[in-house]
């Protein structure tokens, strides 16, 4: 099991966010986190990459307790967006993968190829500034996978593509779920989320 969430809860303040909350993910396996607006979708995803801590409960990833340098074997494709807008964009890709542990060389290659998948080959030197939101979504999924992650997590991975770059995207995601990356989606898009995950969680 890549992915173990046991007896998580959150609050913030008087609000409970997250109550005794267990999710299991696995090799090629690919989980559809449901719920509305503020159900703690993405205060859950949060937690799983360390950026909150728990008020109770643990994560386990691949067996043992989630540490630091996990994060190197996880992939997060967050709701907001998280570029530095004076960056240009091939800067910002090997910045983004230097984090996660690549050589340069290792990030230049993986980037390159990643952004050839998706036909952004091109964008390599344009300012991060004058991406579309789409355009900024696109970058941001080639970041998050270019480093082969284990764990894939996305938060409304659509968000902002037209039909065709959803496609793309969808397409993608499910050429990684069958290569064996675990995915964990957090999507409004019931489409989506039935056509390309084994299992849906509700929050």
């Amino acid at each position: 099991m890549i992915l173990q969430v046991e007896h998580i809860s959150k609050a913030f303040g008087e609000r409970q966010v997250l109550s005794d909350v267990n999710l299991t993910v696995d090799s090629g396996q690919a989980v559809a986190l449901l719920g509305g607006n503020g159900a703690g979708k993405t205060t859950l995803l949060r937690i799983i990459t360390r950026l909150l801590e728990p008020d109770a409960g643990h994560v386990l990833f691949d067996g043992h307790p989630l540490a630091q340098d996990d994060l190197r074997h996880i992939g997060y494709l967050p709701e907001e967006r998280g570029l530095y807008r004076n960056m240009r964009v091939g800067e910002q890709a090997l910045y983004l993968l230097r984090l996660k542990g690549l050589s340069r060389r290792e990030a230049e290659a993986a980037a390159r190829q990643w952004f050839a998948t998706l036909g952004i080959q091109d964008w390599w030197d344009r300012p991060v500034r004058k991406l579309s939101k789409g355009m900024q979504q696109r970058l941001q999924f080639a970041v998050s996978v270019a480093h082969s992650p284990r764990l894939l997590i996305l938060d409304e991975p659509l968000s902002g593509l037209d039909a065709a770059g959803a496609a793309m995207l969808c397409s993608q995601i499910a050429a990684l779920k069958q290569q064996g990356t675990a995915i964990i989606l957090s999507t409004h898009n019931l489409q989506a989320a039935t056509d390309l995950c084994d299992k849906t969680f509700n929050l």
